[in-house]
């Protein structure tokens, strides 16, 4: 089972706290484990009440995060990770839900590519600011996935309905200036800039009253939360993902990532 003891890098700068996804072999791809220990760890700073803010980046200058680990998606688990998933049964929902429920502001860093899961990461977060030569996408699509609709909604609510069709049904990457355009990033800059316009942004959010922070931050999350869809409507959306899941065409896409050609659908 994958080491967990340098999956998520964690540094502190007097109200700040930088979070660091630390898979450069995999550009910083989420796994399950890194996914728990980055839901762990702020579980605790949410107990500790001392973070104004919150930096999340990737190691290295390639990706912020290319997804979920496709790799890692477990179809004949060991007993260990098998005892893990039972505990934690959807990694990825726990690891951005803890993202999305931490009670102060959270810039994405984007150093490079925000692919996928990494892309709902990212939008996850209250604040992006991009490089110049980073890429977005929501590609998929082209594995042969059908997306939560939890996630999609997430998009809805940042990008607009029509942004949200064209990511996920074309599958593409799209460039810094599109994704601006998008409302995916909320700032691009030189790579040299970056780390400067981040923490002078977090300084600042850092600075301002924390009731205001948790208040105002909690008011916007109830706001965008209150669309929901009908029991009958997420049981169908379940049962479409289902089906996906247990296609040929997900293993065809699979191989065809791997591979890295294009993938033969089949539509079975």
């Amino acid at each position: 089972m994958e080491d967990n003891e340098k999956l998520v890098l964690f540094e502190r700068r007097d109200r700040i706290a930088i979070v660091t996804l630390n898979r450069p072999e995999r550009r910083n791809a989420l796994s399950p484990i890194l996914l728990l220990e980055l839901a762990g760890k702020l579980k605790e700073l949410v107990a500790e009440d001392q973070v104004r803010c919150l930096i999340m980046r990737g190691t290295g200058d390639k990706a912020f995060s290319a997804g979920y680990d496709i790799g890692a998606i477990p179809t004949d688990p060991d007993p260990e990770m098998m005892k893990l998933l039972e505990d934690n049964p959807n990694p990825l929902e726990t690891g951005l839900d803890a993202v999305a429920s931490f009670p102060y502001p959270v810039i994405a860093m984007l150093n490079g590519v925000a692919i996928g899961a990494g892309c709902e990461l990212a939008i996850t977060c209250d604040i992006r600011i991009g490089v110049e030569d980073m890429r977005m996408g929501m590609p998929p699509a082209k594995l042969g996935i059908v997306y939560s609709p939890g996630g999609m909604q997430k998009f809805i609510n940042t990008v607009g309905l029509a942004n949200t069709r064209e990511l996920f049904l074309t599958g593409e990457y799209v460039n810094a200036d599109r994704a601006r355009e998008m409302g995916l990033v909320n700032y691009i800059v030189p790579r040299d800039e970056l780390e400067d316009l981040t923490f002078s942004m977090a300084e600042g959010i850092a600075s301002n009253a924390p009731l205001a922070l948790k208040g105002t931050k909690r008011i916007l999350s109830l706001l965008t939360g209150y669309q929901e869809i009908s029991p009958e409507a997420l049981e169908e959306a379940y049962r479409l993902i289902g089906e996906a899941f247990g296609s040929e065409d997900l293993r065809e896409g699979q191989r065809a990532f791997m591979e890295k050609r294009k993938p033969n659908f089949q539509g079975r």
